[in-house]
């Protein structure tokens, strides 16, 4: 117990913020729907519980995958996050379900409903806090990114550096892009029904806001599957190469692979050195590499092994 304790402390932060932030919206909304029984609060209600469900579900796989490799696990536990994440949309896309069979329902037999101020006030909260949120994934995105930016600038340039970011922060950041603009679609839903009687348009905004989340369930979905199966850094995998490449007893390169572990790479590689040189000089070459390929983002474990060269170029990228 006194090891979660610790993991849980490495764990993704903006996950945990936002999980906070959407269960305090996700219960404000609630109270809203019952007092009012409007069909746009319902879906928003529905969208926030399930992001907050979702992301301490997040939370807990990146701070788990974060946990030392075992004997019985010698490879560690850093695609956890993506099996987390594959379980977590599973909620989400149940939850979207229910936004946009209520949506449908609610054109079909609109009710009027009152309380406007109600609706509007914690619509309004939710708005705000969402975008908070949304504001501190931004910069997240950018820190993994390796960006700096301030002010509103982050909204920006996070969209741009959104494939740099680890699984959970890019999970974040994607559902409270949906939820601050669902926020702000079922505002304008609930303006549109007072004032024009158009109470049809309520269960419109509440199909959109659950095709909205049905759209981050397959983005995510698809993302972490290839996570959990083991996908390959391609731009990582260049970067090595080069930095393999350049030490001047490094002749060739067999085989490099540079594989996502959930927030880690791992990094194997056979390369090819004179079969004239000793096993201390091999010892030492490999200690260089390890020691600047572990000093680059995210690599978290390095396996070098070697072959004689064969005169010929075998390196080439995918």
């Amino acid at each position: 117990m006194t090891e979660f304790f610790r993991l849980l402390k490495g764990g993704n932060k903006p996950s945990l913020l936002a999980a906070i932030v959407n269960t305090f919206i996700g219960l404000l909304k609630m109270v809203a729907y019952l007092l009012t029984g409007n069909i746009a609060m319902f879906a928003e209600m529905m969208h926030s519980f399930g992001d907050a469900a979702n992301q301490f579900f997040v939370f807990i796989g990146s701070a788990l995958s974060k946990k030392a490799p075992t004997p019985r696990f010698p490879n560690g536990f850093g695609r956890v996050v993506n099996l987390v994440c594959l379980g977590a949309v599973i909620i989400v896309g149940i939850l979207s379900y229910e936004a946009i069979k209520e949506g449908i329902h609610h054109i079909l037999h609109p009710v009027e409903t009152a309380g406007l101020p109600i609706i509007l006030g914690v619509l309004g909260i939710g708005v705000v806090l969402e975008l908070f949120v949304f504001y501190k994934a931004g910069k997240e995105v950018l820190h993994e990114a390796g960006v700096t930016s301030k002010g509103l600038t982050v909204f920006t340039k996070s969209v741009t550096h959104l494939k740099q970011a680890k699984p959970a922060t890019k999970l974040v950041y994607m559902e409270d892009f949906v939820a601050t603009s669902g926020g702000i679609l079922a505002i304008i839903a609930v303006l549109i029904a007072h004032f024009t009687g158009l109470g049809q348009t309520e269960g419109i905004a509440s199909i959109i806001i659950g095709l909205m989340m049905f759209y981050v369930v397959g983005r995510v979905f698809l993302e972490n599957a290839r996570g959990a199966i083991g996908e390959t850094d391609e731009e990582m995998r260049v970067h090595i190469s080069e930095i393999i490449l350049n030490d001047e007893h490094v002749k060739d390169i067999k085989r490099l692979q540079v594989i996502k572990e959930g927030e880690s790479l791992h990094v194997e590689t056979v390369i090819e050195v004179d079969n004239t040189i000793s096993v201390a000089a091999a010892d030492d070459i490999r200690d260089r590499l390890k020691l600047l390929i572990y000093a680059q983002k995210s690599v978290s474990d390095v396996v070098i092994s070697f072959d004689e060269d064969n005169m010929k170029p075998d390196w080439q990228p995918l």
